[in-house]
C-alpha cells in the first residue's frame, strides 16, 4: 500500500507486522522506470542490507531500473562478495549491519586498493554532519539518508556509473599507452626494449632458482627479396605471420620479441641445450611451411636460428648472451640458411 508524505510525494510502506531496527530503510518517491546505461552491458549492483523487507523492496526497484542485483543479508556476506574477481563495481551498503558495518567495508576495501574501482554508496538514517563526514572519510563515494527519495537514489547511482565509465576509459587509455610502450606496432610482439628486459629478468631468476634459459636469435632468410619482389606491404605481412607462427610454437610463459627489422629474439626459461634445439627446430619448421597465401600464392619463407643457453652458474651477461646467439645466427646464415646452430657460452663451440 502507499501513503502520502506531507509534500505529496508517495512513499513505499511495508507491512506493520515486520520488526525494524532504528536504522532501517523507508523509500520515498516512485520508480522512474528508466534503465541505466542504455545500449551498454547491464550494471551489477551489490545491496548489503540486513532487513529482508527493505532489501527485497530495494532489489525490486533496482531490477525495474535495469540493474542486475547481488543481494547480501549482512556485512560479512557483502565483504566476501566484494573479494571475488568478478565482484560488482557498484555497491549500496547499509550503515548498520551485523558482521561489518557499511563504513568498515568502505575502509577495508579502500585499504586493499587495486583495480577496477568500486563505487560505494552508504544508506544511513544518521543526519549529523559529523557522522556523514566520518562515512565519507571511511571511503564512501556518496550517501543517501533514510527515508530516501527514489528519484534521488536513481540520480546518485547514475552519477556513480558515470564515474565508473570514466575510470574504465582511463584504464583503456592507459593500457593502450602501455601497449605502445612495450609492444611492436607491426607484429604485436614485445618490442626490443621489452624482450631485453624479459631476458634480464629471466637471467636473474635463473641464478636464484638454478634453472637454465634458452636464447634464440632468429632472422628471416632473403627478406629483402620479399620486399623487392612483392612490395613492403607483403613484407609486413610476412613479418606478422612469422610472429604469429613463433607465438603458436612457444609456451605461455616464453618471451617472443621483434629485435629489429626481420630479426626476432626468443627467451625460453628452463630450456637446456637438448630442449632448446628441439624447440628451435619446431619453430624453424613452423615458419618454413605452409606457404604464405595472404602474401602471394605459393610463397614460402624460411629463417635461420642462432641458439645459446644461459647456465645459472655462469657469469655471462645479457649482452654476452645476445652476442653469442648472434654469432651462432651468423654461422647458420653462412652454412646454408634455414637451419639451427647452437653455440655453448661455456666452451664456445659450434654445434
Amino acid at each position: 500500500m502507499r501513503r502520502m508524505t506531507t509534500t505529496g510525494t508517495p512513499t513505499l510502506a511495508v507491512d506493520s507486522r515486520t520488526r525494524y531496527t532504528s536504522d532501517e530503510t523507508c523509500f520515498a518517491g516512485t520508480s522512474t522506470g528508466q534503465t541505466p546505461g542504455s545500449g551498454k552491458e547491464t550494471m551489477r549492483i551489490l545491496i548489503a542490507e540486513d532487513s529482508a523487507p527493505s532489501r527485497l523492496a530495494l532489489e525490486r526497484v533496482l531490477v525495474k531500473w535495469g540493474y542486475e542485483v547481488v543481494p547480501c543479508r549482512d556485512g560479512s556476506a557483502a565483504w566476501e562478495q566484494l573479494q571475488l574477481p568478478d565482484a560488482p563495481r557498484l555497491a549500496i551498503l547499509d550503515w548498520m549491519m551485523p558482521g561489518y558495518s557499511g563504513p568498515e567495508i568502505c575502509r577495508m576495501l579502500r585499504a586493499k586498493g587495486g583495480e577496477p574501482y568500486t563505487y560505494l554508496l552508504l544508506l544511513t538514517s544518521k543526519t549529523l554532519k559529523e557522522d556523514l563526514i566520518a562515512g565519507m572519510e571511511a571511503g564512501a563515494d556518496d550517501y543517501v539518508t533514510k527515508p530516501f527519495d527514489l528519484h534521488e537514489l536513481n540520480v546518485r547511482l547514475r552519477a556513480g556509473m558515470r564515474i565508473l565509465d570514466l575510470q574504465a576509459e582511463l584504464l583503456e587509455a592507459r593500457e593502450k599507452l602501455r601497449e605502445q610502450a612495450t609492444k611492436d606496432s607491426l607484429t604485436g610482439l614485445w618490442n626490443r626494449r621489452s624482450i631485453m628486459e624479459i631476458l634480464e629478468r629471466e637471467r636473474a631468476r635463473s641464478q636464484r632458482e638454478g634453472a637454465p634459459i634458452g636464447v634464440l636469435m632468429i632472422d628471416l632468410d632473403h627478406f629483402k627479396q620479399v620486399n623487392d619482389c612483392f612490395g613492403h606491404l607483403a613484407g609486413d605481412e610476412v613479418l606478422r605471420e612469422a610472429g604469429r607462427r613463433l607465438l603458436a610454437s612457444v609456451r605461455p610463459y616464453d618471451g617472443v620479441g621483434r629485435y629489429g627489422g626481420e630479426e626476432f629474439l626468443v627467451v625460453l626459461p628452463g630450456c637446456d641445450e637438448a630442449g632448446l634445439r628441439a624447440r628451435a627446430e619446431s619453430m624453424r619448421a613452423a615458419i618454413a611451411a605452409p606457404p604464405l597465401e595472404k602474401v602471394s600464392q605459393g610463397l614460402t619463407v624460411s629463417a635461420s636460428f642462432g641458439a645459446t643457453v644461459f647456465m645459472p652458474q655462469s657469469a655471462v651477461s645479457v649482452s654476452d648472451l645476445i652476442r653469442i646467439a648472434d654469432e651462432a645466427l651468423y654461422e647458420a646464415k653462412h652454412t646454408g640458411r634455414n637451419r639451427v646452430v647452437l653455440r655453448s657460452p661455456l666452451i664456445g663451440t659450434l654445434r
